[in-house]
């Protein structure tokens, strides 16, 4: 009885799905539908009553090709849980040069306004995805629409057929009726497929995409090694060197006084020497900000450890032993969930934390746990937002779970080789 009940659902649910598939699928042909309707009230003997049905027809094309390739894909995903990349081409950000003229990376333009349209028009007819979802308005009719269309059309048969009273049409209206029973909780399911098929990027797309992450990642590289450079001459200027330059005036006075005034030379030189092992301090923290000495000598998990000793939060790490990886991505992993901590400490007001390390077939999984407030979001210009990118260099991702009122769980992913 229960598997009765179930696959009732399942045809109910099925039904439904292929009616919405066919819905989406048929409307650039109910477009075209209705331009050739227009052009017959007109007159169809008037040669120039079929003019409006390729204006109409193609207008309704281009304005309805994106969004029924976009519904598409959210149909399927939702349905299915495959993700299928649009693959459409990003807009450049829009300038104002200094002759009081927007720049859209193709023209000059008087206005930002007029930048904007001409910017869009010029990437949508020169997108490769454009034409490619042109394409797929013309094929999922004839494919997916018309497979789809069985249960319902199998309905209106059975409708149609019980009314009337010959025995071969209510005969005919049975079979509809089967057609559409037995076809529901399947005939749906060629919108994946199909969508798969025609509407995922080329290998042309594909490329230009990840061209266009590799530019902006090294953008992101080049911006974050020239902020490390000034912070780290910051710190030298403002902490290291003045002292330095105060050792220095203190040994000068000193060694004026040696003769004169030797009481006031030696609380000169203690005071020196109190400077000196300052700076030193200060330069091995500097260094320590760099790459810290136990990242280098012990690995990334006993670097970690030692970050959570350190650490006021009452922190937990738990790792697989060994785990190696190439230097560059354990400095970048080690730096991340200093970050991580420091942001539970600072933001979310957080007692305990918990970090586990752990590897895949392909890389290095993450995760740092909090009992903090959450509410952590990748916000543009945030500490998480800038992690991400420079994760990103080494296609790594960041997963942020943080409802409001906590816990908050960060997974970082980063794919290595030498694992």
């Amino acid at each position: 009885m229960r598997q009765v009940v179930s696959w009732v659902a399942g045809a109910c649910v099925g039904f439904v799905r292929a009616c919405v598939v066919v819905a989406v699928s048929m409307l650039v042909p109910a477009v075209w539908a209705a331009a050739v309707m227009v052009a017959i009230r007109w007159g169809a003997g008037n040669p120039w009553s079929w003019v409006p049905v390729f204006v109409l027809g193609s207008v309704g094309t281009l304005a309805l090709s994106r969004p029924v390739c976009r519904m598409f894909r959210f149909l399927v995903a939702q349905w299915t849980a495959t993700d299928i990349p649009a693959g459409y081409r990003r807009a450049e950000p829009v300038v104002r040069m200094s002759t009081g003229y927007w720049w859209n990376g193709f023209s000059y333009e008087r206005t930002r306004r007029d930048a904007l349209l001409d910017q869009r028009w010029r990437i949508r007819w020169s997108d490769p995805a454009t034409w490619r979802d042109l394409r797929f308005t013309g094929i999922a009719p004839l494919t997916a629409g018309m497979i789809a269309a069985v249960p319902p059309a199998g309905v209106a048969v059975a409708v149609l057929g019980s009314g009337q009273p010959e025995l071969s049409a209510r005969l005919v209206g049975v079979l509809g009726l089967v057609a559409a029973v037995a076809g529901a909780p399947y005939a749906w399911r060629s919108a994946e497929p199909v969508a798969v098929r025609f509407l995922r990027a080329s290998p042309a797309m594909a490329l230009a995409d990840r061209v266009a992450q590799l530019t902006a990642q090294r953008a992101d590289t080049t911006v974050a090694q020239a902020a490390e450079i000034r912070r780290i001459e910051r710190d030298l200027h403002d902490g290291a060197q003045a002292r330095l330059v105060g050792l220095g005036l203190s040994l000068a006075t000193a060694e004026k006084l040696m003769e004169t005034d030797p009481e006031r030379a030696k609380a000169l030189m203690r005071e020196a020497r109190t400077g000196a092992a300052a700076s030193l301090t200060e330069l091995r923290e500097l260094v320590m900000g760099i790459n810290p000495p136990v990242l280098n000598e012990r690995g990334l998990i006993d670097a970690v450890r030692a970050l959570a000793l350190d650490s006021p939060l009452e922190a937990a790490v738990s790792a697989e032993v060994p785990l190696r990886l190439d230097p560059p991505i354990e400095s970048a992993v080690y730096f991340g969930i200093a970050e991580l901590v420091t942001n539970a400490i600072k933001h979310a007001r957080a007692t305990r934390a918990r970090i586990s390390l752990a590897r895949d077939g392909t890389g290095i999984i993450v995760e740092v746990e909090d009992n903090g407030r959450g509410g952590a979001a990748a916000r543009a210009g945030g500490g998480l937002a800038g992690l991400r990118r420079r994760l990103a260099v080494f296609d790594g991702t960041l997963e942020i779970t943080s409802p409001a009122g906590g816990p908050t769980r960060v997974r970082m992913m980063v794919p290595c080789a030498s694992l």
